[in-house]
């Protein structure tokens, strides 16, 4: 109530009406109510969780307007102080909400497609008996995720992002009552807290260096005289591990499939659309970082040029729908990643394939739930075929999505992925060759996995067994996806072509005019992909398509398919580098605890004990032992004094 007052205060002292904390507050304010609210909000709480996005949702789209109605340039920004939150002994942390282009962008990508995702919910969690705590833990993730991309410094920064781990384990292990659930859960939340620690010692280091973690304080200094490269280096660095853990890059990727455990809007929402772009957020809103440490950015690239091919790859081999897209994530994040590695120009071509994915990816997540809906939740593709007929609506909307993650034209994602084909290529040099062939090899293999799930699911003969009757999803659950259906057809319109919001997301992340003469003409280029593509959808036809797809899996497969299936062994090198190690170093632990410490404390112990039974036996109460003991000490003097003469 305090913040609110205050902002209120903040807004009429400038005679600016800013609604911007409005934005946490609502779906804050709903997680409360729903999670300790109890059984009596049960028949109301989805209600309530659906409106509080929306109702963000509005208040972001009055904030962009407002937004983009200011002059250009450092007028496009509204840094709100809500209140001080840490002060101690001249040292003082604020609350402050950052209002710029970037943020905004991030606030109507998660409050708009999270509503969409929320209202989806209401239908395919309708017989749920905790549908109401669903609703609450998403609010909780939502109003994280927004108070992560508001904050104006690094450190409000990490508390939005440590909220968002918070929800995501619970949303994660929703089921757990299901033991897999409860490992998947466990797994993401400590694979995040490694990436955790990157980010917290990042912030460290910028707070001993710099004296300040805001982003207006740290984007001075870093330009600043006497700054070493070896420290940009140190927190460039630390500031990708932390982006590794959130968004499943390697070598941080393993939680991401097994946290497909989780109810299908949790995937949708956590794993498609907002959490796993924190990453991609946080090393763009850094860029002031990266571009003064080139070896930093290059780490960037590498992570994302390799992310983009293991993912792409694990993609190819699983009969999982949810996992194939899951595998698709951790690559569509990768070729984020290795955009917004490549320095000043290609920041905004990151965010902009960010935005396109958070339409198309979500859609087709929706439309796996939609197909599991009419399936009895099975996941397995090769117990699907045919569901075209079947379930039309749910068939158009997810080939859309479909055509959008291939990049087929005029789909959104022909423009934002060709974008980042090209910039690579423009990169120039040995390693700019380089990471423009492993996109567009990435692109192929995405037609390739992508063209097998819908030959799987949606064509073939039925696989399904006599107790499954597929039918088509209720209205609830069709409209949010035909609503995102159309974002990624449309979205590359309006976000690429034209540089709209190339030129809008400047003063955020800097200028976006393309330096240099292209390497291939983009039109050639665009052929090239486009054949690479087509490539893959005719692989996948032949290896697939043109013959009956059996409903078990082949017992027999090459060595490449079954590293792919254990996604390249990612479990396995996280297990032989630190689980393994990790467990003897604690037995070992635990044996020098038992035998040496223990072992020394109850030898003392029992040496004092037993020294002291022995002397109590000496104690006999007899006179005459007595007299006998006083003899012995006397003729001990005796016998000493007489040795010492002599010697």
């Amino acid at each position: 109530m305090y913040s609110a007052l205050h902002a209120v205060t903040y807004a009429k002292s400038t005679g600016v009406f800013d609604l911007t904390f409005l934005l946490v507050l609502f779906p804050a304010a709903s997680a409360a109510v729903l999670l300790l609210g109890g059984r009596r909000t049960d028949r109301w709480g989805h209600l309530l969780g659906c409106a509080a996005p929306l109702a963000s949702f509005v208040i972001g789209v009055i904030e962009f307007f407002a937004l983009i109605s200011r002059d250009g340039g450092q007028s496009r920004q509204l840094d709100q102080h809500l209140w001080t939150w840490v002060p101690v002994a001249g040292f003082h942390a604020n609350v402050n909400v950052l209002l710029d282009p970037l943020s905004i962008t991030f606030v109507l990508l998660i409050t708009g497609v999270g509503s969409l995702i929320h209202i989806y919910s209401v239908g395919y969690m309708e017989h749920d008996p905790d549908r109401r705590r669903f609703f609450g833990e998403l609010n909780l993730f939502v109003a994280a995720m927004l108070l992560l991309v508001l904050a104006d410094n690094y450190l409000l920064l990490y508390v939005g992002w440590e909220g968002v781990g918070l929800a995501s384990y619970l949303l994660i292990g929703f089921w757990s009552h299901k033991p897999s659930a409860a490992v998947a859960a466990k797994k993401a939340f400590l694979v995040n807290r490694v990436g955790d620690v990157g980010l917290s010692i990042a912030i460290m280091l910028m707070f001993a260096t710099f004296g300040t973690f805001s982003f207006s304080g740290v984007f001075t200094a870093v330009h600043g005289p006497g700054v070493r490269s070896g420290t940009m280096l140190a927190i460039g660095l630390m500031l990708l591990l932390g982006a590794c853990g959130k968004s499943a890059q390697a070598p941080l990727q393993s939680w991401l499939l097994d946290a497909m455990e989780g109810p299908t809007p949790v995937s949708a929402l956590i794993h498609a659309a907002t959490m796993v772009t924190a990453g991609v957020y946080l090393v763009a809103r850094s860029g002031a970082i990266y571009d003064v440490s080139p070896h930093a950015r290059l780490a960037v690239e590498i992570v994302g040029a390799v992310t983009l091919t293991m993912g792409a790859i694990i993609g190819c081999a699983h009969d999982d729908i949810k996992k194939v897209l899951a595998a698709s994530t951790m690559s569509q994040i990768g070729y984020m990643m290795l955009a917004v590695g490549l320095g000043p120009g290609v920041y905004a071509i990151g965010i902009m394939h960010l935005l396109t994915h958070g339409f198309f990816k979500a859609n087709m997540f929706l439309g796996a739930g939609s197909v599991m809906h009419g399936n009895n939740d099975e996941v397995n593709m090769r117990r699907y075929g045919g569901l075209r007929k079947l379930m039309p609506v749910t068939f158009v909307t997810f080939g859309f999505g479909y055509l959008a993650i291939i990049g087929i034209i005029p789909f959104s994602g022909f423009f934002s992925k060709d974008k980042i084909i090209e910039s690579a290529l423009d990169k120039g040099g040995a390693t700019g060759d380089l990471f423009g062939a492993v996109a567009i090899a990435g692109a192929g293999l995405t037609a390739f996995y992508m063209t097998r799930l819908m030959i799987m699911t949606f064509f073939g003969v039925k696989r399904w067994p006599r107790d499954v009757h597929p039918h088509e999803s209720p209205k609830i659950m069709l409209i949010p996806m035909a609503i995102l259906a159309a974002g990624s057809l449309l979205a590359g319109y309006l976000l690429v072509l034209g540089g709209s919001l190339q030129h809008f997301l400047t003063p955020s992340v800097g200028s976006s005019i393309e330096q240099g003469a292209h390497t291939i003409s983009p039109w050639v280029l665009s052929v090239i992909t486009l054949a690479v593509v087509l490539g893959g959808v005719a692989a996948a036809w032949w290896l697939v398509g043109r013959k009956p797809v059996p409903a078990e899996p082949p017992t027999h497969v090459t060595l490449a398919t079954k590293a792919a299936r254990r996604s390249l062994l990612g479990d396995d090198i996280n297990e032989s580098i630190f689980m393994h190690p990790g467990a003897y170093l604690t037995r070992a632990l635990v044996f020098f605890d038992n035998r040496g410490v223990d072992g020394m404390v109850n030898g003392l112990a029992a040496l004092v004990g037993g020294s002291s039974a022995r002397l109590r036996r000496t104690q006999t109460g007899f006179v005459r032992s007595y007299a006998l003991s006083m003899l012995a000490g006397a003729l001990a003097i005796a016998v000493s004094l007489l040795l010492v003469r002599v010697g």
